[in-house]
């Protein structure tokens, strides 16, 4: 491939990784002016949060199965018209339900343009020009995520929450024409032609009804039928997902990849450390833009939640070098203990908290957070045989989209629940609200102290490899994406359940 078709490749799938990964982090920061705009409550609107990795986690690994049957810049290009039908479809909307219907639609438009991006990456580029393009890759995707609340807060102020995604749309528009003039198309001539379309479906109605449930058993109670209802049709759908999945010829998921320790340590690692960032990002956009508590402007909430983005970012070069050399389950192990600790801290908000109160416990949530996310991306693909990399990957990247949904939504209900329980026990709305941020970050503590916990029984001690500029890059994008790294390279002597117990190794 010539050099300027390689650039063109480059370009747009960087920067089309940094637009869905801007979006999607901005969208938190939004909801208070949207809620004034269309009269849908903020907890009605958490939906438009949920849906968005719902779809994601159930699309993510079919968009890519899709790009290696139909072709991956014909998929590419699809996943960039998806996404300019959702933005159009936001911009314009004048309820609540289309936002969340665009968002949905962006899920899905969203996970195709990560997925299939990546795969025209390492289709376009080999060696070590491969390395700088997957670094790059993973750069764009973290500042992305670092940057979009500060921009939706700029936005929301200059040309209302509309703004963002008007102009998202045009840029994925010009994305679309780079992409159409300078890339290569692709396919994989070796792939099953076959698509699991029931196994994504059924991951969707395993989803869905479980993020319903625990939305609504506020309203509902946790045990009424309605709620009850919910989750069995979860525990219904997820087993007739497994069932599915023992079957049918290219599963979306090789159910022997659960017999993998590490692998599924890592991976609900990863789940847990995508669910709580998510959750707290969530909470605080709301919190310190509610006029009860702090008041922020969207701007003000945008640089005040800048920290946890950019400590994620800021920490990212220094994790390789620190799980090499302490270990990347101790690594992990001191990740979720520090952000138990920020979680710990920020469960003892009360109403006379200022922003700055806030900004030690953010950061620290930020460092353990960046300080797990790395290694157990890691861990992930470094536990599989080499030809199980992208499945392994795969599946982490579905658990990030799931823990992302889950811990929302239940954040969200927690948060809300008991906010309206404080009020009408007679509680001040500044109090009320405290008590609710506070309830939440307890759950949100308690989740991340099973990470320390799988740390220390599950993930056993792989080699860590020779950190450099392409694990710096994975580490950054570790809370959105799972890129094999360096420690990947020794798994290709052993299979999946060797390298559990690796020659030489002690846990």
């Amino acid at each position: 491939m010539s050099a300027t078709s390689t650039g063109g490749v480059l370009a747009a799938t960087c920067v089309s990784t940094l637009v869905v990964n801007a979006n999607t982090s901005a969208v938190s920061i939004l909801l208070p002016a949207i809620s004034d705009d269309t009269g849908m409550s903020v907890d009605t609107l958490q939906w438009a949060v949920t849906g968005y990795s719902l779809v994601g986690a159930a699309v993510i690994i079919t968009s890519g199965s899709l790009g290696d049957v139909f072709g991956r810049k014909r998929v590419f290009q699809l996943g960039l018209a998806l996404f300019v039908v959702s933005c159009v479809i936001i911009a314009l909307a004048q309820s609540g339900g289309m936002v969340i219907a665009g968002r949905v639609i962006q899920g899905a438009a969203g996970a195709t343009i990560l997925a299939c991006g990546l795969s025209l990456l390492s289709v376009a580029t080999k060696g070590d020009e491969n390395l700088r393009a997957v670094s790059l890759w993973g750069a764009a995707a973290a500042v992305g995520a670092a940057a979009g609340p500060l921009v939706g807060g700029v936005l929301v102020d200059a040309t209302g929450w509309q703004g963002l995604f008007w102009i998202d749309a045009g840029v994925a528009v010009l994305c679309m024409v780079l992409t159409w003039f300078t890339v290569a198309e692709s396919s994989d001539p070796d792939a099953p032609r076959s698509v699991d379309y029931l196994g994504t479906l059924l991951i969707a109605l395993t989803l869905m009804p479980l993020i319903l449930g625990v939305s609504k058993s506020g309203d509902w109670g946790w045990f009424s039928v309605p709620t009850l209802t919910c989750f069995a049709i979860t525990l219904l759908a997820g087993w007739g997902f497994v069932r599915t999945e023992r079957r049918v010829a290219a599963p979306l998921l090789d159910l022997a990849l659960l017999r993998n320790r590490t692998l599924v340590g890592a991976t609900i690692a990863i789940l847990i450390g995508a669910g709580t960032i998510n959750a707290l990002m969530y909470l605080l956009s709301l919190y310190f833009q509610d006029p009860s508590t702090l008041g922020f402007s969207p701007l003000e909430a945008g640089l005040a939640t800048l920290p946890a983005t950019v400590g994620l970012v800021v920490i990212a070069p220094l994790v390789p070098r620190l799980a090499a050399r302490f270990g990347p389950r101790q690594a992990i192990g001191a990740g979720f203990a520090i952000t138990t600790a920020g979680f710990v801290a920020v469960g003892f908000a009360d109403a006379s908290w200022q922003y700055l109160t806030f900004l030690l416990p953010l950061v620290a949530i930020a460092v353990g957070m960046g300080l797990s996310n790395g290694p157990s991306s890691s861990a992930a693909t470094a536990s599989v045989s080499p030809d199980q990399v992208g499945e392994a990957s795969g599946f982490s990247n579905m658990a990030r989209y799931v823990g992302a949904a889950v811990a929302t939504a239940l954040a969200a209900t927690i948060y809300a629940t008991v906010t309206a329980n404080q009020v009408a026990d007679g509680a001040a709305d500044p109090d009320a609200l405290s008590s609710g941020l506070a309830a939440a970050s307890w759950v949100m503590a308690v989740f991340s102290a099973l990470g320390l916990l799988l740390a220390i029984v599950v993930i056993v001690r792989y080699p860590a490899g020779r950190p450099g500029v392409s694990d710096s890059a994975a580490a950054a994008a570790a809370h959105l994406h799972t890129l094999p790294t360096t420690a990947a390279a020794p798994a290709a002597a052993g299979d999946a359940t060797s390298v559990d117990q690796p020659s030489g190794e002690t846990s």
